[in-house]
């Protein structure tokens, strides 16, 4: 019963996600939390690892909360079901694209997504902000430890690097990764 029940809520947030894996975060978040599969501190520490591994966001979250739900047949089992919406879209798109190319209701379909995947990404943003710097709630005991002064700056100095001196996404993980194990070893002696 998992393996279908895992078939079907990931081929759900695949079927209502435009907009790529960081739009569909607040649906995963919901869904898998909702359902205890995940909590949402695991399920920032695994965007932590599938954003330093290969592969697109969507298959790399759907595959690891199958294959810890229901083994590796419940990681096939979720993976064919965030990945079959869209193969049959673009199957759909791909026949009929000299249609709706120059469609009105198209357009303004495209027009009404753009400010939504916007907005489902700033939720995404502001749901995980919230677990990495206040994991114990809105508290003012999160500002007395040193690993909320040290997760602000690895992400002011990630957003600095990224946005004006065009670094390659790649370092600036790579690079947060070091200075965040150094941080937790350090922190922790």
């Amino acid at each position: 019963m998992i393996l279908l029940e895992l078939f079907i809520t990931f081929f759900r947030i695949g079927l209502f996600t435009f907009g790529g894996g960081y739009a569909m975060l607040p649906l995963v978040q919901e869904a898998v939390v909702k359902k205890g599969w995940m909590t949402n501190e695991q399920i920032v520490d695994f965007i932590a690892v599938s954003e330093s591994t290969p592969g697109p966001f969507a298959i790399n979250i759907s595959t690891y909360v199958g294959n810890e739900t229901g083994g590796i047949i419940g990681g096939i089992c979720a993976t064919l079901g965030v990945v079959l919406p869209s193969f049959i879209v673009i199957l759909i798109v791909a026949k009929c694209f000299d249609k709706f190319r120059k469609s009105k209701a198209v357009e303004g379909c495209m027009t009404g997504l753009k400010p939504a995947v916007i907005g489902m990404i700033g939720s995404a943003v502001v749901s995980i902000g919230l677990t990495v710097f206040f994991p114990s709630g809105l508290t003012t005991a999160v500002f007395t430890g040193i690993s909320f002064y040290v997760s602000l700056a690895i992400f002011a100095a990630a957003l600095f690097f990224t946005l004006k001196k065009k670094i390659s996404p790649i370092i600036i993980i790579a690079s947060s990764a070091v200075i965040g194990i150094i941080a937790g070893f350090a922190l922790n002696l």
